[in-house]
């Protein structure tokens, strides 16, 4: 078993990294959409007494995090066409992750926040992601950092933390172009 599992390790790896080298080959040309995962946070849930206004009762970067988003910031400004417009969810996490990438402060958007439980607000919520991606048309690239759930619910692809999605309108949903593991 273990000699099975070293082997789809092995066979994964360059897969991820042809994947990773097609996303930067998109976004060196401009005029892409990216939905980046904030970067490594502490916790798997909000503490009691959770306040979108307070990052003190909030999950916030771990050092890990805030290295990741550095690492994120260096390679984008390095591999890729200049990032135009940042949008960001309002948690801590997410501005966080963006300020430190793009030490630029981002545009919140509260449509990036994790999905309402609501199905009508949750429906309202993913088509305002997906009409500000159909309205994006810069000759440089546009990220928007969010969550998890987020992008689960646009693209069916479950990134892991700090991974970028290269999208493009598809309808209602979105078509992942690329990805880039950091």
């Amino acid at each position: 078993m273990l000699r099975l599992v070293l082997m789809l390790l092995l066979v994964a790896a360059p897969v991820a990294a042809q994947a990773t080298e097609a996303g930067w080959a998109l976004l060196r040309g401009g005029g892409h959409v990216v939905l980046l995962r904030h970067a490594a946070a502490t916790g798997i849930s909000e503490p009691a007494g959770f306040d979108i206004e307070k990052c003190s009762t909030q999950r916030n970067l771990s050092e890990r995090g805030k290295q990741q988003a550095r690492k994120i910031g260096a390679l984008f400004a390095a591999r890729a066409a200049p990032v135009e417009r940042i949008l960001s969810s309002r948690y801590c996490r997410c501005l966080d992750t963006a300020r430190i990438a793009f030490e630029s402060e981002p545009e919140s958007l509260a449509a990036l926040d994790p999905p309402a439980s609501d199905e009508m607000a949750r429906t309202a919520q993913m088509a305002e992601i997906v009409r500000q991606i159909g309205d994006f048309s810069g000759a440089d690239n546009m990220v928007m950092v969010t969550h998890l759930e987020d992008i689960q619910a646009l693209t069916g692809v479950s990134p892991r933390e700090g991974e970028a999605v290269i999208v493009a309108p598809d309808g209602e949903r979105l078509r992942v172009l690329g990805r880039i593991v950091f």
